[in-house]
């Protein structure tokens, strides 16, 4: 291999939320000569230095001739749906995942770059932050969680048979952007639920719930950290968030709402018979789960990776509702919205 020569990268899911930032971190980077981007439906948007490919992480059989000289491989493919079908998600991204690994060590690829998530963490306090070593069990009712944890086994045992493989988890917080608006609304609220309700004065109360307090990132922050992954030869697990974390009282100031405090039985009675009938795509079971997620200490990665957010978790918050509000998107299937941006 030319020394001189600029680093390939291998992108799964890179047309999504997470992976549109990133792809486009790495193709500013200098250092990185070309970037291959692996997605269900070839997009639209074309980013320097980007060749695309159509991958289905739920037939591919082989992954190698794709990852076969690369640098890296970064893995964010995720389907978040159907919440309904536990089975289709698992498919996806437990046996998607599988193959992506077995065929990483089969290519010889040296690096191998993860999207784990703070859903991958057991409960943990609202009043404190936990770092890379808190344990990693998930919540267990919630198939996000529960998947997201079962890779963290199931990488734990990939680095002890594949000691050349440099293997980093990212354990980012709620990520973010504008261009990501209207695909948030679709996964969380419903394709029915008109975006404009995101917007200030639209929602007249916001509950205070025991438990809801969570982090929130900006998704080209969370991209940074990524690309600096594959610049540093780093290692191991990575929290991702951004400052302050969010609860009733901020996000009724971002929505210009009154807080009220509900019982939580009554919101997931509510929310539980939304998913049952189908109206609303998030199941209750995920609404459990961020009430018992822990929040970030995220020392490791600015000193590590020299990696600090360049927006606050409101301002991520604040533009994803800008997003949904105009219908923004961009031109991949994931991120399509009203408008490309």
């Amino acid at each position: 291999m030319n020394m001189n020569a600029g680093k390939r990268v291998v992108v799964t899911g890179a047309t999504g939320n997470v992976g549109t930032s990133v792809v486009a971190a790495l193709a500013e980077d200098p250092q990185i000569s070309s970037v291959l981007g692996l997605a269900r439906r070839v997009p639209g948007w074309s980013p320097p230095k980007t060749e695309w490919a159509r991958v289905d992480l739920r037939e591919e059989t082989d992954l190698v001739r794709h990852f076969e000289g690369a640098d890296a491989v970064i893995h964010l493919a995720w389907a978040f749906q159907p919440t309904h079908d536990p089975r289709a998600t698992w498919r996806t991204n437990v046996l998607g995942s599988l193959q992506v690994f077995r065929d990483v060590a089969a290519a010889g690829v040296p690096a191998l770059v993860h999207a784990s998530s703070v859903g991958a963490y057991s409960p943990g306090p609202k009043d404190g932050t936990v770092d890379e070593s808190w344990p990693t069990h998930g919540w267990p009712e919630a198939a996000y969680t529960r998947e997201k944890a079962y890779l963290e086994r199931v990488l734990d045992a990939f680095e002890g048979r594949n000691p050349g493989v440099r293997v980093v988890r990212m354990r980012p917080a709620f990520l973010f952007k504008e261009e990501s608006g209207s695909e948030q609304r679709r996964i969380f609220a419903g394709r029915f639920v008109p975006g404009q309700l995101a917007g200030p004065r639209t929602i007249p109360v916001v509950p205070d719930i025991p438990g809801l307090r969570f982090q929130a990132l900006h998704t080209d922050d969370a991209a940074e950290a990524y690309r600096l992954a594959i610049a540093k030869d780093v290692s191991g697990a990575f929290n991702l968030a951004a400052e302050p974390a969010l609860d009733a009282r901020r996000l009724a100031e971002l929505l210009d709402a009154r807080v009220v405090r509900l019982p939580r039985p009554a919101i997931r009675a509510a929310l539980a018979a939304g998913w049952g009938l189908r109206l609303i795509p998030a199941s209750p079971q995920l609404f459990d789960a961020v009430l018992h997620l822990p929040l970030l200490d995220c020392t490791r990665a600015h000193q590590e990776l020299g990696w600090r957010p360049r927006r606050t978790s409101l301002e991520a918050v604040e533009e994803m509702l800008e997003g949904m509000r105009n219908g923004a998107g961009m031109d991949t299937a994931p991120l399509a919205g009203r408008k490309a941006s």
